[in-house]
């Protein structure tokens, strides 16, 4: 299965494209995982390119199972550029997925985390014959000011605050939660 979600522009801002992640993306992805702001955030750190190529044979094996939607965010006019950033959704159990994203230094400021996250979620929360889904939980450590707002900004509002869990999450973090509006039967 392979899905390509489109992201408008807006002002003069360019419209984005959201599509699986590609072998000749890992240049892109490792370069943007060299970058310290990223490092500090991320629970995983791609050091070389071993580990990217994992990574990126582990993006594959989600789309395959259906368990893990991850997408490059690059621009719309020249999909062959390095990618701005990354957004996921990662299926959990109970109509519930986890949501993910980072944004490469070079694309920072330009509203890419807030128009991938916010496509990404309204696709998971609509896409019912593929994502029985009714909740989008966004996990984000405690200080990660940038991803509150990007939360905020897309219907995520502070859901509560979870304890460090090492070592995936060496300290403490914030859980925003998106829920899906339900139509009543006509």
């Amino acid at each position: 299965m392979t899905i390509v979600l489109s992201v408008p522009g807006t002002g003069s801002v360019a419209a984005l494209r959201l599509r699986p992640w590609r072998l000749n993306d890992l240049p892109a992805l490792i370069a943007a995982h060299r970058d310290p702001v990223l490092r500090r955030w991320l629970s995983t750190s791609l050091a070389d390119e071993d580990e990217a190529r994992q990574w990126l044979d582990l993006q594959a094996n989600g789309w395959a199972a259906a368990t893990r939607f991850s997408f490059a965010v690059v621009p719309t006019d020249a999909d062959d550029r390095a990618p701005f950033g990354h957004v996921v959704v990662r299926v959990g159990s109970a109509a519930t997925a986890e949501v993910g994203y980072w944004t490469a230094a070079h694309a920072r400021g330009q509203g890419v985390a807030t128009r991938a996250l916010e496509t990404v979620s309204l696709w998971a929360l609509q896409a019912q014959d593929i994502l029985p889904l009714t909740r989008l939980d966004l996990l984000h450590a405690d200080g990660n000011q940038a991803s509150c707002r990007v939360a905020v900004k897309c219907g995520f509002p502070l859901h509560d605050l979870l304890p460090a869990a090492p070592p995936a999450y060496p300290t403490s973090g914030h859980r925003h939660v998106r829920t899906a509006v339900l139509r009543e039967p006509t």
